[in-house]
């Protein structure tokens, strides 16, 4: 089973978007705090992180770092409501697997989470 973190500020976006991945058969775990997420990864490798790219004092990019750290084939997805192309190049420098500009459809995450697991060759059936 593929085991997803799920990292953003607003609580709001773990209550929508955590039921809709499990019932894709995904493992999800959702934090609403940056540093407590990055503690979690600490203790545990994903196979895809998904993060907000603004946060209080931890940002996607401290959590991207905190997941490649942990596990160099974490696929990391950047989300943001302030897309800009420098941020999305950093990210990408950085190692994220694709940046995502909010709102975003469901369908739009889902999607990124399938070419995802097709890299780490763990689709789930």
């Amino acid at each position: 089973m593929i085991e997803i973190l799920l990292v953003d500020d607003e609580p709001i976006v773990g209550k929508r978007l955590k039921p809709t991945l499990e019932k894709q058969g995904y493992h999800v775990e959702f934090f609403d705090d940056g540093a407590l997420a990055i503690q979690r990864l600490g203790e545990h490798a994903f196979d895809v992180v998904v993060t907000d790219m603004r946060m209080g004092e931890v940002n996607g990019i401290d959590v991207l770092t905190a997941a490649l750290k942990t596990r160099a084939s974490t696929r990391v997805i950047v989300i943001s409501g302030y897309a800009t192309m420098e941020m999305a190049r950093e990210a990408m420098v950085r190692g994220a697997h694709e940046v995502i500009a909010k709102p975003f459809k469901p369908a739009d995450l889902r999607r990124s989470i399938e070419k995802a697991c097709e890299v780490l060759q763990k689709i789930p059936a």
